[in-house]
């Protein structure tokens, strides 16, 4: 059987440093990461923008890879561009196909190491649930939302991001390094044990689905009239109770919460999210049993 084939993407988003950072590192001494004799195949997402040290040139290379963006003939945005290249090169039909990917992010809020996979494909859960019982990281499931789309892993049969965090743009912090270096290296040895048959799936997986986006109050023109209260700065992760303060004016004032239900934040006062108008995301916990046909399919995948 060929070794598994994974495509380990690095600077998506140009601003974001530390793994492209580890990658030059781990081309430099291969002992870095344990390959475990995956095929991989690394590359920068956003070379560009990377360069320029900033998030994008044009538009976001992760919202790019909608479909008729991708089909689309006479587009010169350069993450379009590049999001035809990657899928060109190393897309299930690609001149150097793979069957999964990971990518690689930082973020600017206090959400730590996370996955995050789109939407409720099989063999995404099944993975997703090996990394969990590996790491006991929180799985962050985003569906939907029909103002974000076209995520990069959506684009491979198997796909999910790795997110670690809180770490400003641009800046090099040797704790998100290692972070990102351990998280990537129990990853890539949860897909060898599928490889050898090794893999032992857990019996439940716990999502944070996403539920909706909340912005910044804001007035008839648009400016804000409001930041997000000190109470919820840095507690992602952390359950919102009804009457919760949520956001607070200049003169005290403070908005509180009026759900209905007990709901989670994450991405709080994301950085790259202001131009999004995304002040935090809202999640709501849910238990999914594990489901043997997620590692049935799983197997097709990995055996076709």
């Amino acid at each position: 059987m060929s070794p598994i084939s994974v495509l380990l993407v690095a600077g998506t988003h140009g601003n974001e440093v530390n793994a492209p950072w580890l990658f030059d590192q781990w081309s430099r001494n291969p002992d870095l990461i344990d390959s475990h004799d995956l095929e991989l195949k690394k590359v920068i997402g956003n070379p560009a923008a990377l360069s320029e040290g900033k998030r994008y040139i044009h538009s976001d290379l992760n919202r790019s890879f909608r479909k008729e963006l991708l089909n689309s003939s006479n587009s010169s945005v350069q993450e379009v561009l590049r999001a035809k290249e990657l899928v060109r090169l190393f897309g299930p039909n690609g001149k150097h196909s793979c069957k999964f990917a990971i990518d690689l992010h930082s973020t600017t809020s206090s959400m730590g190491s996370s996955i995050v996979i789109y939407g409720r494909r099989s063999v995404d859960l099944a993975v997703a649930s090996l990394i969990q019982y590996r790491l006991g990281l929180p799985v962050y499931l985003h569906e939907g939302d029909p103002n974000q789309q076209g995520f990069l892993v959506e684009n491979w049969p198997c796909g999910l991001v790795i997110e670690i965090g809180p770490v400003p743009q641009g800046v090099l912090k040797a704790s998100i390094i290692e972070k990102t270096r351990l998280a990537l290296s129990a990853s890539l040895d949860c897909l060898a044990k599928l490889s050898c048959g090794e893999a032992r799936f857990p019996n439940q997986l716990v999502l944070h689905r996403h539920i909706q986006s909340l912005d910044l109050p804001r007035d008839s023109d648009g400016q804000p009239i409001a930041v997000l209260h000190p109470e919820i700065q840095g507690r992602d992760w952390q359950p919102i109770e009804h009457g919760s303060p949520l956001f607070i004016k200049a003169n005290g004032e403070i908005i509180r919460s009026n759900f209905k239900e007990k709901l989670v934040p994450v991405f709080i006062n994301e950085a790259a999210y202001l131009e999004k108008k995304i002040a935090l995301s809202l999640t709501k916990r849910e238990v999914l049993a594990f489901d043997q046909n997620w590692a049935v399919e799983l197997n097709s995948l990995l055996f076709s």
